[in-house]
């Protein structure tokens, strides 16, 4: 039950996420074409090499399906981490992909756009849809409803494969921005830090993606640089100051010659 209550907090901690994916899913083909090929014909192999890459190759802080469904924990994952990794992705292949990518989101403070949600929303729909005809054709009997069952269970397997291969080639992008692969990213001073209040509907934005600040004002909230001048300013000495050798001052106190004053040494 605390498990459960757990996730649901994580899931409705996910929607105040402002980071977004490097490449969203309708463009991975683009972004790595090669791999998301590799992805869709050896799904289960890259999804072991994306979990352990995601552990920063760790394996011993695996846990099955990366903690997120009811039986994590209990599989013996401690005593050998590679072997529940490979029977993960190869036994529970959906689910494999799915934790890789909560594992990501959680790290990285990402959200999944809605054109990804639109998308992904549709592959369960397809298999759904697939599964109650296969369902009615067994009940039925009906040759028409069989072949039309079979035709959508080909277009839901076909969608699965793509969608699946796609988002793991965004993980890998995403992953091969976070060991810095696509060049060193340009020095920066450090955005201003942000406390969270109760009554603050948004957190402010956390994670590798900080707001740009506007134009002109200074970078990061730090007050601009005074305006450089010589030595000594042009305001000093000050007017009605003396001049070169006339010390003291015309005028000074006491006059010239009047101390000490007559008879004071008793003369």
């Amino acid at each position: 039950m605390a498990s459960s209550q757990a996730n649901l907090e994580k899931m409705q901690l996910r929607q105040s996420y402002r980071n977004l994916w490097h490449t969203d899913l309708m463009s991975t083909i683009q972004a790595d074409f090669p791999y998301c090929c590799l992805a869709l014909w050896c799904g289960p192999c890259v999804s072991y090499m994306l979990r352990k890459r995601a552990l920063y190759n760790d394996m011993s802080r695996y846990v099955c399906c990366a903690g997120y469904m009811p039986c994590s924990g209990r599989c013996g994952e401690s005593r050998c981490p590679e072997f529940c990794l490979a029977t993960e992705v190869f036994l529970c292949f959906g689910n494999s992909v799915a934790s890789t990518r909560f594992l990501l989101q959680d790290e990285f403070n990402i959200q999944t756009t809605q054109c990804d949600n639109c998308i992904i929303g549709f592959m369960f729909c397809l298999q759904q849809v697939a599964c109650i005809f296969s369902i009615v054709a067994a009940i039925v009997g009906s040759e028409e409803l069989s072949e039309a069952s079979q035709i959508l269970s080909c277009m839901s397997d076909m969608v699965y494969c793509s969608v699946c291969a796609c988002m793991q080639t965004q993980h890998k992008i995403e992953m091969d921005k976070r060991d810095g692969k696509f060049g060193p990213q340009p020095m920066a001073v450090p955005p201003m830090q942000q406390m969270s209040r109760i009554d603050q509907p948004i957190p402010p934005p956390v994670g590798y993606a900080p707001q740009q600040p506007a134009y002109g004002q200074p970078y990061g909230g730090y007050p601009p640089a005074p305006p450089a001048q010589g030595y000594p300013p042009a305001a000093y000495p000050p007017a009605g100051y003396p001049q070169g050798s006339a010390y003291p001052p015309p005028g000074s106190y006491p006059p010239p010659g009047s101390y000490p004053p007559q008879g004071y040494y008793g003369k």
